[in-house]
């Protein structure tokens, strides 16, 4: 199996491309700060799931798949500021926020899968 066969990095992948396709709208794309963090944010999230996939020792898997479950989280918080700051991207924000907590949410059961594997 390949790291882009795991539907958790597929996920996170539409996640991250919602994440570009909104921070290129005029008005966030001109709020550097926010774009650059969401979208550095969003990346990890797809690569640590990839980094860790391919590590061959459990703890450092886990290490990996919990430093994304983190950027998820950073993700969603981050999109409650544009949903706050830029009415117009409110929608938009909702639905890569549901995006966001169900990629947490198969980043979970992919780090319960992986202590099951580590404890067994």
């Amino acid at each position: 199996m390949k790291f882009e066969e795991l539907d958790t990095w597929q996920e996170a992948r539409t996640l991250v491309n919602g994440i570009y396709a909104l921070t290129r709208e005029p008005i966030l794309a001109r709020d550097y700060g926010l774009r650059d963090q969401i979208q550095r944010a969003a990346v990890s999230v797809m690569t640590n799931i990839a980094e860790g996939f391919e590590r061959s020792g459990g703890p450092e898997k886990l290490h990996f798949y919990n430093i994304a479950r983190a950027s998820c989280g950073e993700v969603r918080s981050l999109l409650y500021v544009v949903e706050d700051n830029y009415p117009a991207s409110a929608e938009k924000s909702v639905q890569l926020r549901n995006s966001a907590i169900k990629t947490g949410k198969l980043l979970s059961g992919l780090i319960a899968s992986s202590r099951r594997r580590l404890n067994s």
